[in-house]
Protein backbone atom coordinates (compact mmCIF):
# COMPACT_ATOMS: atom_id res chain seq x y z
CA UNK A 1 0.00 0.00 0.00
CA UNK A 2 2.67 2.40 1.20
CA UNK A 3 4.67 1.72 -2.26
CA UNK A 4 1.03 2.72 -4.15
CA UNK A 5 1.14 6.38 -2.70
CA UNK A 6 5.44 6.67 -3.23
CA UNK A 7 4.35 5.82 -7.01
CA UNK A 8 0.79 8.15 -7.11
CA UNK A 9 3.48 10.99 -5.45
CA UNK A 10 6.10 10.75 -8.20
CA UNK A 11 3.75 10.30 -11.13
CA UNK A 12 1.83 13.43 -10.03
CA UNK A 13 4.28 15.49 -8.43
CA UNK A 14 4.16 17.87 -10.86
CA UNK A 15 0.33 18.51 -10.73
CA UNK A 16 0.48 20.45 -7.47
CA UNK A 17 -0.44 23.96 -8.84
CA UNK A 18 -2.29 26.60 -6.18
CA UNK A 19 -4.54 29.44 -8.07
CA UNK A 20 -4.43 31.16 -4.97
CA UNK A 21 -1.06 31.01 -4.55
CA UNK A 22 -0.71 32.24 -8.12
CA UNK A 23 -3.03 34.93 -7.73
CA UNK A 24 -0.83 36.14 -4.81
CA UNK A 25 -2.66 34.61 -1.59
CA UNK A 26 -0.67 31.95 0.31
CA UNK A 27 -2.80 29.79 2.81
CA UNK A 28 -0.54 28.35 5.43
CA UNK A 29 -1.88 26.13 8.07
CA UNK A 30 0.09 23.56 10.51
CA UNK A 31 1.98 22.93 13.17
CA UNK A 32 3.00 25.25 16.02
CA UNK A 33 6.27 23.92 16.13
CA UNK A 34 7.09 24.91 12.39
CA UNK A 35 5.05 28.01 13.15
CA UNK A 36 7.33 30.35 14.30
CA UNK A 37 9.66 29.98 10.87
CA UNK A 38 6.10 30.09 8.97
CA UNK A 39 5.78 33.87 10.20
CA UNK A 40 9.20 34.98 9.95
CA UNK A 41 9.19 33.51 6.30
CA UNK A 42 5.61 35.13 5.91
CA UNK A 43 7.03 38.57 7.10
CA UNK A 44 9.86 38.22 4.95
CA UNK A 45 8.01 37.39 1.67
CA UNK A 46 5.79 39.75 1.66
CA UNK A 47 8.03 42.43 2.13
CA UNK A 48 9.72 41.10 -0.83
CA UNK A 49 6.73 40.68 -2.71
CA UNK A 50 4.14 43.41 -1.44
CA UNK A 51 1.51 41.73 -3.64
CA UNK A 52 1.19 38.67 -2.12
CA UNK A 53 -0.83 38.16 0.84
CA UNK A 54 -0.13 35.38 3.30
CA UNK A 55 -2.10 33.68 6.31
CA UNK A 56 -0.54 31.06 8.73
CA UNK A 57 -2.47 29.30 10.94
CA UNK A 58 -0.75 27.55 13.96
CA UNK A 59 -3.56 24.56 14.69
CA UNK A 60 -0.75 21.54 14.70
CA UNK A 61 0.61 19.33 11.94
CA UNK A 62 -2.38 16.91 12.32
CA UNK A 63 -4.85 19.69 11.21
CA UNK A 64 -2.32 21.04 8.52
CA UNK A 65 -2.45 17.70 6.94
CA UNK A 66 -5.92 17.55 7.01
CA UNK A 67 -6.60 21.37 5.55
CA UNK A 68 -3.95 20.05 2.70
CA UNK A 69 -5.89 17.44 1.95
CA UNK A 70 -9.37 19.31 2.15
CA UNK A 71 -7.92 21.87 -0.13
CA UNK A 72 -8.10 24.69 2.84
CA UNK A 73 -4.20 25.79 2.57
CA UNK A 74 -1.68 25.52 -0.10
CA UNK A 75 0.83 24.61 2.50
CA UNK A 76 1.35 22.60 5.29
CA UNK A 77 3.18 22.94 8.50
CA UNK A 78 4.23 19.58 10.02
CA UNK A 79 6.75 18.71 12.52
CA UNK A 80 6.59 14.47 11.57
CA UNK A 81 6.22 12.81 8.40
CA UNK A 82 2.24 12.84 7.29
CA UNK A 83 1.14 8.91 8.06
CA UNK A 84 0.29 6.50 5.33
CA UNK A 85 -3.38 7.20 6.27
CA UNK A 86 -3.36 10.60 5.65
CA UNK A 87 -1.94 10.07 2.42
CA UNK A 88 -4.37 7.58 1.78
CA UNK A 89 -7.11 9.76 2.00
CA UNK A 90 -5.39 12.34 0.39
CA UNK A 91 -4.66 10.19 -3.11
CA UNK A 92 -8.56 9.09 -2.60
CA UNK A 93 -9.38 12.73 -2.81
CA UNK A 94 -6.66 13.78 -5.56
CA UNK A 95 -4.38 15.19 -3.17
CA UNK A 96 -0.68 14.11 -3.38
CA UNK A 97 1.73 15.30 -1.00
CA UNK A 98 4.78 16.17 -1.56
CA UNK A 99 7.23 16.71 1.40
CA UNK A 100 10.02 19.63 1.94
CA UNK A 101 12.45 19.36 4.71
CA UNK A 102 13.29 22.66 5.42
CA UNK A 103 15.19 22.23 9.25
CA UNK A 104 16.21 20.03 11.42
CA UNK A 105 14.30 20.58 15.32
CA UNK A 106 15.29 18.51 18.76
CA UNK A 107 12.27 17.50 21.08
CA UNK A 108 13.84 19.10 24.57
CA UNK A 109 12.87 17.97 27.72
CA UNK A 110 12.37 20.69 30.26
CA UNK A 111 11.73 20.98 34.13
CA UNK A 112 11.05 24.46 36.26
CA UNK A 113 14.13 26.64 36.21
CA UNK A 114 14.67 25.61 40.01
CA UNK A 115 14.78 21.93 39.77
CA UNK A 116 18.06 20.63 40.05
CA UNK A 117 18.11 17.33 38.17
CA UNK A 118 20.04 17.88 35.47
CA UNK A 119 19.87 14.86 33.40
CA UNK A 120 17.71 12.08 32.83
CA UNK A 121 17.28 8.98 30.55
CA UNK A 122 14.80 8.42 27.82
CA UNK A 123 13.64 5.21 29.89
CA UNK A 124 12.85 7.78 32.75
CA UNK A 125 11.37 10.06 30.72
CA UNK A 126 9.10 7.53 29.54
CA UNK A 127 8.60 5.97 33.09
CA UNK A 128 7.84 9.34 34.23
CA UNK A 129 4.94 9.78 31.44
CA UNK A 130 3.71 5.95 32.17
CA UNK A 131 3.14 6.72 35.64
CA UNK A 132 5.81 4.65 37.11
CA UNK A 133 7.65 7.48 38.28
CA UNK A 134 5.87 10.10 40.12
CA UNK A 135 8.41 12.14 42.50
CA UNK A 136 11.42 13.56 41.59
CA UNK A 137 12.77 12.34 44.75
CA UNK A 138 13.43 9.44 42.94
CA UNK A 139 15.60 11.08 40.61
CA UNK A 140 17.71 12.58 42.84
CA UNK A 141 16.01 15.82 43.28
CA UNK A 142 13.88 17.13 46.13
CA UNK A 143 10.25 15.33 47.39
CA UNK A 144 8.27 16.68 45.37
CA UNK A 145 5.37 15.42 43.21
CA UNK A 146 6.26 15.10 39.54
CA UNK A 147 3.67 17.41 37.22
CA UNK A 148 3.57 15.80 33.40
CA UNK A 149 2.84 17.62 30.84
CA UNK A 150 2.18 16.38 27.04
CA UNK A 151 1.48 18.19 24.00
CA UNK A 152 -2.00 17.15 22.46
CA UNK A 153 -2.12 14.10 20.37
CA UNK A 154 -2.84 15.77 16.72
CA UNK A 155 0.54 17.63 17.47
CA UNK A 156 3.71 16.45 15.46
CA UNK A 157 5.81 17.05 18.53
CA UNK A 158 3.53 14.16 20.33
CA UNK A 159 3.50 12.07 17.80
CA UNK A 160 7.51 12.04 17.62
CA UNK A 161 7.73 11.67 21.49
CA UNK A 162 5.13 9.21 21.32
CA UNK A 163 7.42 6.99 18.63
CA UNK A 164 11.07 7.94 20.38
CA UNK A 165 10.61 8.25 23.94
CA UNK A 166 7.16 6.14 24.59
CA UNK A 167 8.04 3.61 22.46
CA UNK A 168 4.20 3.78 21.64
CA UNK A 169 3.30 3.21 25.43
CA UNK A 170 0.25 4.66 26.10
CA UNK A 171 0.69 7.43 28.80
CA UNK A 172 -0.60 7.93 32.29
CA UNK A 173 -3.79 9.46 33.42
CA UNK A 174 -2.10 12.22 35.17
CA UNK A 175 -0.59 13.40 32.27
CA UNK A 176 -1.56 17.01 31.50
CA UNK A 177 -2.10 17.67 27.68
CA UNK A 178 -1.70 21.25 25.97
CA UNK A 179 -2.35 22.39 22.80
CA UNK A 180 1.03 24.14 21.77
CA UNK A 181 4.26 24.74 22.59
CA UNK A 182 4.22 28.26 23.82
CA UNK A 183 1.51 26.55 26.93
CA UNK A 184 3.66 23.55 27.35
CA UNK A 185 6.26 26.32 27.89
CA UNK A 186 4.20 28.35 30.09
CA UNK A 187 3.20 25.02 32.43
CA UNK A 188 6.68 24.15 33.21
CA UNK A 189 7.47 27.55 33.79
CA UNK A 190 5.01 28.19 35.85
CA UNK A 191 4.97 25.01 37.82
CA UNK A 192 8.04 23.68 40.34
CA UNK A 193 6.81 19.88 39.43
CA UNK A 194 6.30 19.88 36.24
CA UNK A 195 8.09 18.27 33.41
CA UNK A 196 7.51 18.77 29.75
CA UNK A 197 8.83 18.57 25.92
CA UNK A 198 9.12 21.49 23.71
CA UNK A 199 10.93 22.35 20.23
CA UNK A 200 14.56 23.54 20.88
CA UNK A 201 13.16 27.54 19.56
CA UNK A 202 10.92 26.87 22.76
CA UNK A 203 14.01 26.62 25.73
CA UNK A 204 14.82 30.34 26.96
CA UNK A 205 16.06 30.80 30.84
CA UNK A 206 12.52 30.30 32.42
CA UNK A 207 12.77 26.68 31.55
CA UNK A 208 15.73 24.18 31.89
CA UNK A 209 16.84 21.67 29.19
CA UNK A 210 17.86 18.10 30.80
CA UNK A 211 20.34 16.34 29.09
CA UNK A 212 18.79 13.13 27.97
CA UNK A 213 21.09 9.96 28.06
CA UNK A 214 23.94 11.77 28.29
CA UNK A 215 23.61 14.44 25.46
CA UNK A 216 22.57 18.11 26.22
CA UNK A 217 20.39 19.21 23.01
CA UNK A 218 21.84 22.33 20.86
CA UNK A 219 22.43 22.58 17.59
CA UNK A 220 25.45 20.87 17.38
CA UNK A 221 24.13 17.63 19.26
CA UNK A 222 20.71 17.71 16.65
CA UNK A 223 22.45 18.56 13.50
CA UNK A 224 25.30 15.74 14.01
CA UNK A 225 22.05 13.34 14.85
CA UNK A 226 23.97 12.50 18.55
CA UNK A 227 20.84 14.11 20.73
CA UNK A 228 18.00 11.07 20.47
CA UNK A 229 14.75 13.29 20.21
CA UNK A 230 15.53 14.66 16.78
CA UNK A 231 13.75 14.97 13.85
CA UNK A 232 13.14 16.93 10.69
CA UNK A 233 10.55 19.29 9.98
CA UNK A 234 8.70 19.73 6.81
CA UNK A 235 6.24 22.03 4.57
CA UNK A 236 4.10 19.65 2.82
CA UNK A 237 2.41 20.63 -0.51
CA UNK A 238 -0.05 19.24 -3.03
CA UNK A 239 2.53 17.89 -5.64
CA UNK A 240 5.76 19.41 -6.42
CA UNK A 241 4.83 23.21 -6.59
CA UNK A 242 4.92 24.79 -9.92
CA UNK A 243 8.21 27.03 -10.83
CA UNK A 244 8.29 30.01 -10.02
CA UNK A 245 5.11 29.72 -7.96
CA UNK A 246 4.81 31.75 -5.16
CA UNK A 247 4.25 28.82 -3.34
CA UNK A 248 7.84 27.06 -4.72
CA UNK A 249 9.46 30.54 -4.08
CA UNK A 250 8.11 29.93 -0.38
CA UNK A 251 9.58 26.22 -0.19
CA UNK A 252 12.59 26.78 -1.33
CA UNK A 253 13.33 30.08 0.96
CA UNK A 254 14.93 28.06 3.21
CA UNK A 255 17.91 27.32 1.06
CA UNK A 256 18.29 30.87 0.37
CA UNK A 257 20.45 32.81 2.75
CA UNK A 258 18.08 34.99 4.56
CA UNK A 259 15.79 31.80 4.75
CA UNK A 260 18.34 29.84 6.89
CA UNK A 261 19.25 33.36 9.07
CA UNK A 262 15.25 33.13 10.01
CA UNK A 263 15.98 29.01 10.54
CA UNK A 264 18.39 30.19 12.94
CA UNK A 265 17.31 33.15 14.44
CA UNK A 266 14.30 30.79 15.80
CA UNK A 267 16.86 28.46 17.06
CA UNK A 268 16.12 25.61 14.47
CA UNK A 269 18.83 24.19 12.57
CA UNK A 270 18.98 24.72 8.52
CA UNK A 271 19.70 21.55 6.69
CA UNK A 272 21.89 23.27 4.49
CA UNK A 273 24.83 26.12 5.40
CA UNK A 274 26.83 27.88 2.90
Amino acid sequence: MKKMFLVSILMFGMAGVSLAADAGILQIDGSTTVGPIGDAFAEAFMGMYPSVSITVKKTGSGDGAAALVDGRCDIAMMSRFMKEQEFKTAVEKGIFPVAHVIAMDGICVVVHASNPVKELTTEQVRHIYLGKITNWKELGGPDRKIVPISRDTSSGTYETFHELVMKKEKMAANVEYVNANPQAHARVKSTEGAIGYVGLGFVDMNVKAVKIDGVMPSRQTIAQGKYPISRPLFLFTNGYPKLGSMTYLFCTFYLTEKGQEIIEAKHFIPVTAY
